[in-house]
């Protein structure tokens, strides 16, 4: 009986086996290769599948999603012979399973080998500025090449990204000083703007304070001249409405005589030619008061001598 027990037991294992070999589960945005007796006979998409167990087997699992690989630094000759490292990133998809497990060996370093050949053939016909400042005409460059070159394996390359452009420490350093020199330029355009602008707003600021005070003293001068006028037309109304004579204007005159002789600065007096007339009139008007006030003393010796000489008359 122990026989027959021990062939029952291993006959559940192969069936046990077989239902396992038999049912296949592939997950969702994945594929698989079938061969049977080494050969390609089917690809398995998502879901529930059944292959004859011990006849077929699964050559490959293959994820269809997006993939994302990152290269590391690659060592890239420019146009000028310099040397600069750039790390690249490559953004691939593959839509045949079967051209992507018989076409090519390994895809990936398919990949990154065809990255790194194409990139230097790209950055070998451009210079070190035009490398630094052109990442978006080398993607599409490279992403065009890759996504030509791939398709036939059965892969989509849907980006190409340029992580990093390292140049030689010297070049970095020779950029850093320009950089720094550029700064400084720009810092001493915009501060000498600054100046000329402050002063011309200074500038024009005076001005207008120059004119403004030059209209203020122009109407101040002819408000007093106006008042001049004025008070000169109200003395001269007075004085014709008085109806002065000689006598008093030639007092008068001599009156301001003194103001006019006031005044550190005067060191030469010049007489007037009118102070004559002046003094004429005045000794004149003295004179007739003289006569008009001593009317006992003069007058009476002044008709006596009329009296006993009656031809003075």
């Amino acid at each position: 009986m122990e026989p027959v027990i021990i062939v029952l037991i291993i006959l559940v294992v192969l069936v046990f086996i077989a239902l396992i070999r038999t049912i296949q589960v592939i997950p969702q945005a994945s594929a698989a290769i079938v061969e049977r007796f080494g050969r390609y006979t089917r690809t398995l998409n998502a879901g529930l599948n059944i292959v004859v167990p011990f006849i077929d087997t699964i050559r490959n699992r293959i994820d269809l999603r997006e993939q994302v690989v990152p290269f590391p630094p690659q060592p890239v000759i420019t146009q000028d012979n310099l040397v600069v490292n750039i790390d690249t990133v490559i953004y691939y998809q593959v839509t045949d399973a079967r051209a992507a497990t018989y076409e090519v060996a390994s895809y990936i370093q398919a990949i990154e080998q065809l990255t790194v050949t194409t990139l230097r053939n790209i950055i070998g016909g451009m210079d070190l500025e035009r490398t630094l400042t052109s990442r978006e005409e080398i993607n599409a460059a490279l992403r065009g090449v890759l996504d030509e070159a791939t398709g036939k394996w059965g892969i989509r390359v849907n980006r190409v990204e340029l992580k990093a452009i390292e140049p030689p420490t010297s070049i970095q350093d020779s950029m850093e000083k320009q950089m720094r020199a550029d700064r400084d330029k720009r810092a001493a355009i915009l501060t000498a703007e600054g100046t000329r602008q402050a002063a011309i707003l200074t500038a024009e600021g005076e001005k207008q304070s120059q004119i403004l005070r030059a209209e203020g003293e122009a109407k101040a001068a002819a408000l007093r001249a106006e008042g001049e006028a004025q008070a000169v037309r109200t003395v001269f109304e007075a004085i014709h409405a008085g109806d002065p004579d000689q006598k008093l204007l030639s007092y008068q005159y001599l009156q301001m005589l003194p103001k006019i002789a006031e005044g550190d600065a005067n060191k030469l007096w010049i007489v007037p030619s009118e102070i004559g007339d002046a003094l004429k009139g005045l000794s004149g008007a003295m004179g007739n008061f003289g006569v008009g006030g001593g009317s006992n003393g003069g007058g009476s010796e002044k008709a006596t001598e009329r009296r006993e000489n009656p031809s003075i008359d």
